[in-house]
């Protein structure tokens, strides 16, 4: 088996299948410039060019500018410009003001949000922000990248999600979709679980994409005072109340979400976006607030990190509502007004609440958590009487070995090195991984299905031993440490292939075994390539179907947009928003064979 061999170029398999020949000096060559690379620039997958590749998200690399450098760059940059609005001034220039910003959509809020989770992690660094939240539709997708992003840059976390309430059919397709918001933010790793767990009690009860199906009563029941409810945007009941009836009946709708969620816990939020009704709403929601004895909190209800984002967020809209921008005209706001903004601006903007800026941060500092709080561990592993699930996985190697090496004195040097893998594996505490993974290839030899490990879990003498890959990993001395280091993070990957007309029969094993709340399929994130969005792009400009699809067929298949502005006739405004575009998220599938165990509800932790 050609485990060192280098990736295969999908032509070069194509010529040779058919028989016309393979230049295999170009193909060692091309070979050998992609070994020299860490990632292969025209196609950003698994380093070739098949039409199958799949793209796995790299570990997040912060800023190589510290938040502090980083502002001093954005502050001489501005300088260079003759007139500067309030937004893209350096905090430099402004005072340190508390301030955390509790209500923001990434783009895992598809097609809702115009910044990656980074990118808002990012630009609140930047801005010196005590706390942000991340608060999706409906979904808590973009957490893990946010969390990750936060971590590495020093910035507290809050987690949380704009439910939508009431609908009757998914959301996509109109300019301004039916449905009632509400804003939940979780006080501590218990709301989240249940947060979550709720979210995809709706989800599935929708029982199609876009529409989950929430029942108020219920919601307020699983709260148990771990959650805050903000009163939210235009669309959330209060506001909603209050622009369409007056405050009598606004009032009775927050007098609602006290009774149901308690007054604890219920927060009015105030936003000044530089709307003309900015002033008069706000200060009647501050009245209701008063009058109910509730505390109100400052947002930006921020959709994207940055003003230069607001294009790309009017053109998604639109995209959403599968419209042109010119048939959304009235329906999104003129100017950049969703994004972040430093504790100073915010504080000269709400002069007139006093109190909700800092309320906000301190409330963002009360709910903040760290995301590894909520991760789950694997279920323990059933093992003989007398045994761990160290012990049992010994014996499991070690009758392994005599089958696949022979005698210690046949073969020494494999024995000490499954005694080092082993050392490594039980300072680790993965031994029931191996055994979960075990477990399901002897499922599949049993029932005579093909499986076979591969990737760089052939690198191990002890997989080999176990029966999990083919590969004699001492005869071929490979690195176990590629495979499994004692200083990295994580557990290892172990890719198991299975034959595809009979991986159903292994899927319903590992639900049979474990539960199906504690293991569920993964999902694939779908994203933007070059191709679909220069199409979608086209569309939100106006430009014809057919003219959509005749740009789109002139940038290749698998790789970026880099040279398409050299290259095709794509308008500049088409390929410079579909450049923005590209690697969003666009909507989720079905992995056809990942799977995640834990040892407690899946559904409580994503």
């Amino acid at each position: 088996m050609g485990w060192n061999n280098p990736p295969v170029r999908w032509a070069d398999l194509e010529r040779a299948l058919s028989g016309r020949g393979v230049d295999y000096q170009s193909a060692r060559f091309e070979s050998a410039r992609s070994r020299s690379h860490h990632r292969d620039e025209e196609h950003p997958g698994d380093g070739g060019d098949s039409p199958a590749w799949t793209r796995h998200r790299d570990r997040y690399e912060p800023p190589r500018l510290t938040p502090a450098q980083f502002a001093e760059t954005q502050f001489a940059e501005t300088q260079s410009v003759e007139t500067q609005s309030v937004e893209t001034q350096s905090v430099e220039t402004q005072p340190r003001s508390p301030y955390a910003e509790l209500h923001c959509h990434s783009n895992f809020s598809f097609l809702d949000g115009a910044s990656h989770p980074e990118e808002l992690v990012e630009e609140a660094a930047r801005l010196g922000l005590d706390a942000i939240a991340i608060t999706d539709h409906d979904g808590m997708y973009g957490v893990v990248r946010f969390a990750e992003a936060a971590r590495e840059l020093g910035i507290r976390t809050v987690f949380g999600a704009e439910l939508s309430l009431e609908l009757t059919a998914p959301q996509n397709g109109v300019p301004d979709p039916e449905g009632e918001h509400l804003l939940v933010l979780a006080r501590d790793p218990e709301g989240y679980r249940r947060l979550s767990r709720m979210i995809s009690d709706a989800q599935i009860a929708g029982k199609e994409k876009g529409k989950p199906v929430y029942d108020l009563n219920a919601v307020a029941a699983v709260a148990g005072g771990h959650w805050v409810v903000l009163t939210g945007c235009r669309k959330a009941a209060v506001r909603a109340a209050l622009e369409r009836e007056g405050p009598t009946a606004a009032a009775t709708q927050l007098r609602r979400l006290t009774e149901l969620f308690g007054a604890d816990h219920v927060v009015v939020e105030l936003t000044a976006n530089g709307l003309p009704d900015d002033t008069e709403r706000n200060d009647e929601l501050v009245a209701l607030a008063a009058a109910q004895g509730l505390d109100t909190v400052a947002t930006t209800a921020a959709h994207y990190a940055t003003p230069s984002r607001h294009r790309l967020a009017t053109a998604l809209a639109a995209v959403r509502a599968r419209r042109s921008l010119d048939e959304m005209d009235g329906w999104l706001p003129a100017a950049a007004t969703a994004h972040l903004r430093s504790g100073a601006e915010m504080a000269d903007r709400f002069a007139r609440w006093p109190g909700a800026v800092d309320r906000a941060a301190a409330l963002g500092r009360e709910c903040s958590f760290d995301l590894h709080l909520v991760a789950p561990d694997l279920p323990p592993f059933a093992v003989p009487d007398g045994h761990t699930e160290a012990s049992w996985l010994r014996e499991l190697t070690w009758l392994g070995a005599t089958t696949r090496y022979g005698s210690y004195d046949e073969r020494p040097g494999a024995y000490h090195q499954i005694e080092h893998e082993l050392a490594v594996i039980e300072e680790k505490n993965f031994p029931g991984y191996f055994l979960i993974v075990h477990d399901i290839v002897g499922f599949c030899r049993r029932a005579d299905i093909f499986c076979q490990g591969r990737g760089s879990a052939a690198n191990s003498a002890v997989c080999y031993a176990l029966g999990i890959t083919s590969v004699d990993a001492v005869a071929m001395d490979l690195l176990f440490e590629r495979f499994l280091a004692p200083d990295r993070d994580g557990y290892p990957d172990i890719d198991l292939d299975i034959e595809s007309d009979r991986r159903e029969e292994a899927i319903q094993y590992v639900y049979e075994k474990y539960g199906r709340d504690c293991a569920a399929q993964v999902a694939n994130v779908i994203t933007y390539r070059a191709r679909s969005a220069v199409r979608d792009m086209a569309k939100a400009l106006g430009y014809s179907t057919g003219t959509q699809d005749a740009w789109s067929k002139q940038i290749d298949r698998w790789g970026p947009l880099g040279r398409a502005a050299e290259e095709t006739e794509i308008p500049e405004p088409v390929l410079a928003l579909a450049t923005e575009l590209e690697g969003f998220p666009r909507h989720l599938g079905i992995h056809s064979g990942g799977m995640v165990i834990c040892s407690r509800p899946v559904a409580e932790v994503c």
